[in-house]
């Protein structure tokens, strides 16, 4: 496990993606999310939502299915689910900028999008067919708790798909040091699981693992497309400039912290996995 040197509770998260709201609508996109590239020649809108068909395939999820998105961001991978799959979608997430903006593009009630951190959210018990979190679970400290809410919503055989961020073993301490940490500090994440521990985190709360894979070779891609999106922004649009030469923005850091997500993959330090648990 890697922790962070600074405490990342609810209120900070949240501010980290309002504050970084259009840089990531902008350079990230609506979905906020590692693409998926399997034949390799796919673009990045069509590699984001290769995760999400990935992701919707490990939960078994079907039309009229009830699911839950827990750290939704904008919205766009359960508009995705509730369009193309007839899902009724509930998504979650922490940031007003992201819940304001996923409820004006699309008012139609489904999904239903809800303002609220995921530990503190009270939904109806067992009323959830599946449910997933993409890269959200790495954002709250309490691991039991963020696993034993995803068991109380789910029905009986109902599963959670998570994909994450996790930590090679072994890392070195220079690769601890000078990569995990800060991208733990930088991106608003208490700490960093490595796969056995997100495992047996899942499994201590009463979820059976069915299976997991690492896919960091097949999402890897998604950092130099970030950069490339990044530089010819700054390049091009004085917001970018402004945001970063302002001493006040304390989540500008961030700028750099994408460099170092990008030599994490390359060097193997972090990997990304996709699991998959039943009640």
């Amino acid at each position: 496990m890697i922790t962070s040197s600074r405490t990342a509770d609810s209120a900070t998260i949240a501010d980290h993606y309002n504050e970084l709201d259009l840089f990531y609508r902008e350079v990230w996109g609506e979905h906020v999310h590692h693409g998926l590239w399997i034949s390799g020649d796919e673009d990045p809108d069509q590699a984001v939502v290769q995760l999400v068909q990935l992701v919707a395939e490990k939960a078994k999820i079907t039309s009229g299915a009830r699911v839950c998105d827990i750290g939704s961001g904008y919205g766009a991978a359960a508009r995705f689910l509730a369009r193309q799959m007839g899902a009724r979608v509930t998504a979650v997430t922490v940031s007003e900028s992201q819940h304001s903006y996923a409820c004006k593009l699309d008012p139609s009630g489904n999904p239903t999008y809800i303002l609220s951190d995921w530990l503190k959210t009270e939904l109806i018990p067992e009323s959830f067919d599946a449910a997933f979190a993409i890269e959200s679970s790495e954002h709250m400290a309490d691991k039991a708790a963020f696993f034993s809410r995803a068991l109380s919503i789910l029905k009986s055989g109902g599963r959670l798909v998570v994909c994450s961020w996790v930590v090679a073993e072994p890392a070195s301490c220079s690769q601890k040091k000078r990569l995990l940490e800060k991208i733990c500090r930088e991106g608003r994440m208490p700490h960093l699981l490595n796969a056995d521990e997100l495992l047996s985190a899942a499994q201590s709360t009463g979820f059976r693992a069915i299976d997991h894979h690492d896919l960091s070779q097949k999402v890897s891609r998604t950092w130099s497309v970030v950069i490339f999106r990044f530089a010819k922004r700054l390049i091009s649009d004085s917001r970018y400039r402004t945001f970063l030469l302002q001493p006040g923005r304390h989540n500008r850091v961030f700028a750099g912290t994408i460099f170092r997500i990008w030599l994490a993959y390359r060097t193997q330090a972090m990997r990304y996995g996709i699991f998959t648990f039943q009640k």
